[in-house]
């Protein structure tokens, strides 16, 4: 029995010898029952990076701990690994692995990715070529830039915002009408009125005797004092036609108060644009003089019967009135009216114009006792944005650059003056005027202006006429 227990001990011992044996020589698999955390196995792993072959580079790298991403290591007679747990204190890596496998897995460089063809404005893109509308300017994409024209535009927002801010007595208001147009444009298309001739400015002032200065209301407003015979602003858009606008609308106003509300019809600025045909370009600006002498010698239909086109660059070559003399002073038509739903095609004259003293009394008493007159003025660029107030000129610096410093001129109507707190809490003086912008532009189409001063020549050159009216037209 003694004997069987000895030979049952030495075969025990013989197995587990010839086992460690095994591992130490290199097996290529392991059992699944080692580890590499066995001490057995651990004693295994020797450090190798002093040989060098393909190892990694034949089979390939792992992440983290794999057991079986492992090869024979011919050269040491041993196994080494190609996962990155083989970087340990005790390395049992592959020769190869460092060369191999960190080059493999490092990233390419960041490369900043290459601009996509075409311009961003903001975050959107906007493909070669596209062109975009900054107010007045184009900005085309060309080449991954913006270029764009450097026009002057009408609407400045910086020089609103200096208005709005200050206390120049007025607010101004960025309008949708002339966002878009150059400062070139704005004078072009929005005035209208062609510098006073020499004889016009030649003409003799005429005064008023009364009433005195100190019976002159402090307020006066046209429209209280003749209720239904004055006329309220039109909107001329486009068409640089004030000279014709402000003609017809004072001698409307004037035949009205002078047949004490018989006729009171506004009279049509169209006919005098396709009409007035001599020293003028209709829509392309016009004289005064020349107004008032076709008033005088052919008169015009009512705005009614000879209302404004809707597309003057088609139709304001062609007239579509004409009148003829009776022999007696009266013109009569002699076509009937272009709009047919207005029956009436009288004709309305005037008496030649006259000039009055540009002295601020004279021009109260003329409106006053007359009714409203003509005014010429020029105009600065502030001068559209106007919204409410005592308009003054305002620059935007102290040193207003050159291409701000243009002005042209511009017929307007005065209907009344008064007196208000206007800037720095002063009391200021004022003339109330009739625009041709349309109701939505100003205070309802209308605007206050410095009174006495001369502000904008706007006292310079006052302009008015009579009704023509023959004994049958008297009340």
């Amino acid at each position: 029995m003694w004997t069987g227990y000895k030979i049952l001990i030495f075969f025990s011992l013989t197995t587990d010898i010839c086992a460690e044996t095994h591992l130490s020589q290199g097996e290529a698999e392991p059992r699944p029952r080692f580890t590499r955390n066995h001490t057995i196995f651990e004693g295994s792993r020797h450090k190798r990076a002093i040989f060098q072959g393909e190892y990694c580079r034949r089979f390939g790298c792992c992440e983290a701990r794999d057991d079986t991403c492992v090869t024979q290591f011919y050269e040491a007679n041993a196994l080494c690994y190609c996962d990155s747990f083989c970087e340990r204190d005790t390395s049992d890596c592959c020769p190869d692995y460092k060369s191999f496998c960190h080059e493999e897995k490092e990233e390419p460089p960041f490369q900043q990715p290459s601009d996509p063809e075409g311009c961003f404005r903001g975050s959107q893109h906007y493909e070669e070529g596209s062109v975009v509308k900054e107010n007045c300017n184009s900005c085309t994409c060309s080449g991954q830039q913006w270029k764009c024209s450097q026009h002057v535009c009408l609407v400045h927002p910086e020089l609103i915002d200096h208005i709005n801010k200050g206390d120049y007595g007025w607010t101004a208001q960025n309008y949708s009408q002339f966002w878009g147009m150059t400062l070139e444009e704005g004078f072009k298309f929005r005035l209208g009125t062609l510098p006073p001739s020499p004889m016009l400015l030649s003409m003799n002032e005429m005064t008023a005797s009364f009433p005195p200065r100190a019976d002159l209301p402090e307020i006066f407003i046209a429209s209280y004092k003749w209720p239904g015979w004055t006329h309220g602003p039109l909107d001329q858009k486009n068409c640089a036609a004030s000279w014709a606008f402000s003609t017809a609308s004072v001698a409307a106003d004037r035949i009205a108060i002078q047949s004490k509300g018989r006729y009171t019809a506004n009279l049509s600025p169209q006919n005098l644009i396709s009409c007035c045909a001599k020293n003028h370009h209709g829509c392309n600006s016009g004289s005064i003089d020349r107004a008032w002498w076709f008033l005088r010698k052919r008169g015009l239909v009512s705005h009614a019967c000879y209302p404004l086109f809707k597309d003057q660059n088609t139709t304001n070559n062609i007239c579509a009135m004409a009148s003829r003399s009776d022999g007696r002073g009266k013109r009569h038509a002699t076509k009937p009216c272009p709009n047919s739903f207005e029956k009436s095609n009288r004709i309305y004259q005037c008496s030649p114009p006259y000039r009055i003293s540009s002295n601020e009394t004279e021009i109260m008493r003329e409106i006053i006792q007359n009714g409203p007159v003509q005014a010429i003025m020029q105009v600065h660029e502030d001068f559209f944005y106007y919204k409410t107030g005592i308009y003054r000129h305002v620059v935007s610096t102290n040193e207003e650059p050159e291409k701000y410093k243009k002005l042209r001129t511009h017929a307007v109507k005065l209907t009344g003056w008064g007196t208000l707190r206007g800037a720095r809490g002063k009391k200021e003086k004022f003339w109330i005027a009739a625009n041709s912008w349309g109701k939505s532009w100003g205070e309802n189409g209308y605007f206050r202006i410095l009174r006495g001063v001369n502000e904008s020549d706007i006292e310079k050159l006052i302009i008015a006429a009579w009704g023509q009216l023959t004994s049958s037209d008297d009340p």
